[in-house]
């Protein structure tokens, strides 16, 4: 290479990183307000609803109000997180709208008790306000693909005060197999930024504090194999419960009011039933999983709860539900496979999480960022094994698998 070549292609590198550190303080300073304010209302109204109990009977008017927003700003087809990624990948834009249609309709959702999470609205806030961002600059298709992944890690990140995960949860989950690379930087940046901002308007970061530390040795290896095992085949059948609970309600009641209604009645039976405990996105069942004790049904029932919820027509997210499933399933299956409890929920919560999304590499940044590192070996394993166990089954169908889980190959198909 000449020097003449070096130079240039130095000074495109440069530009490249002031461009998008500029674009990502700008993106990242207002996902991070924007994320600031859908975390603050999502807690108020979850803590609303925890001291007035008789709010969750009123489910059905809260769905039918979503169906209603949703059909005022003309997005019947409902668009979600597999729009996102769609978007990514096919350099497609997001509605404009998406972002305070799905930000009310989370909330809602969360005041009247549906079994959602928050991550999902959070991806979705952040790439239509990227998308508003990059129409507004006339950006071209393949920049406004990387401003969607800033987007995407900035309120992510946000949220849950996970700067890495964030990174690269929206460079990993588009295409398994490959990593988006050119979005290191922007997307590195928008999530310190809006970071930043959340931590300065009194967001707290999800951390857990583990004391002890599980020791590597051949039974302890063959012990965790198995426990990632039974995680993976769970998390098939919960991404099946998903898939199915959406299908059945669409192919039976073609009404998206009635199907809302018919939803909300079944919840509010199941919560006659099963009491409170599986309402809203669950962290403090998590933290109960981590820190005390948890029923032996805890997970089945929030898999339940949660595909009903989505399934009718409610919005919000499947990531929190599945920190909830993982953790009470892992504190049990730890606790028949001999292992502390408390150390089996948290790895239980990082396998599954990688099962349900094939995002090995951002699942363990995940389990370092919530756990800390004094577990990295047994994290590194369920999620190595649990990546590949849970064959090509996805929460996000619009999720392509380019490579091959098991082989060297290019296979380039939907997850299913």
């Amino acid at each position: 290479m000449g020097s003449r070549q070096f130079f240039i292609d130095m000074k495109l590198n440069i530009l490249f990183v002031l461009k998008w550190i500029c674009l990502s303080i700008i993106l990242g300073g207002l996902c991070g307000l924007i994320g600031s304010a859908f975390h603050v209302s999502v807690d108020y109204v979850s803590e609303l609803r925890m001291e007035h109990s008789w709010i969750v009977y009123l489910l059905p008017l809260g769905g039918l109000f979503i169906v209603y927003l949703y059909h005022q700003v003309h997005l019947d087809y409902e668009p979600g997180t597999n729009t996102i990624i769609q978007s990514v990948r096919q350099q497609e834009k997001v509605p404009v709208l998406l972002a305070p249609a799905i930000f009310l309709a989370t909330v809602v959702t969360h005041l009247f008790g549906g079994s959602s999470g928050r991550e999902g609205a959070a991806l979705q806030i952040g790439g239509s306000l990227a998308t508003s961002l990059g129409q507004l600059l006339h950006f071209d298709k393949k920049e406004m693909s990387i401003l969607i992944m800033c987007g995407m890690s900035a309120v992510f990140s946000a949220l849950f005060g996970t700067p890495l995960t964030a990174t690269l949860f929206s460079m990993e989950v588009v295409s398994v197999g490959i990593f988006y690379y050119a979005a290191f930087v922007p997307c590195l940046c928008s999530s310190l930024v809006s970071l930043q901002i959340a931590q300065w308007l009194g967001c707290q970061k999800v951390s857990y504090q583990l004391l002890d530390v599980l020791q590597i040795d051949i039974s302890t290896v063959l012990r965790l194999i198995l426990f990632t095992f039974i995680i993976a085949c769970f998390s098939i059948v919960f991404v099946l419960m998903m898939h199915y609970s959406h299908k059945i309600f669409h192919q039976y009641f073609k009404s998206p009011y009635v199907r809302v209604v018919v939803g909300s009645c079944i919840l509010i039976i199941l919560v006659l039933l099963f009491g409170y405990h599986y309402l809203g996105a669950g962290m403090e069942v998590v933290d109960q999983a981590i820190y005390a004790t948890v029923l032996p049904y805890d997970f089945i029932m929030k898999a339940i709860f949660t595909a009903i919820t989505i399934g009718c027509g409610f919005k919000g997210g499947e990531i929190v539900p599945t920190f909830f499933i993982g953790s009470t399933l892992g504190y049990i299956l730890a606790i028949f496979l001999g292992f502390n409890p408390h150390i089996g929920a948290s790895l239980g919560l990082i396998a599954m999480f990688c099962c349900v999304i094939n995002s090995p590499l951002t699942s363990i940044v995940l389990g370092i960022e919530l756990f800390g590192s004094m577990n990295l070996i047994p994290i590194a394993i369920v999620v190595a094994f649990g990546y590949v166990l849970s064959g090509y089954f996805s929460l996000y169908q619009a999720q392509k698998i380019v490579y091959s889980k098991t082989s060297p190959e290019f296979i380039n198909k939907n997850a299913k």
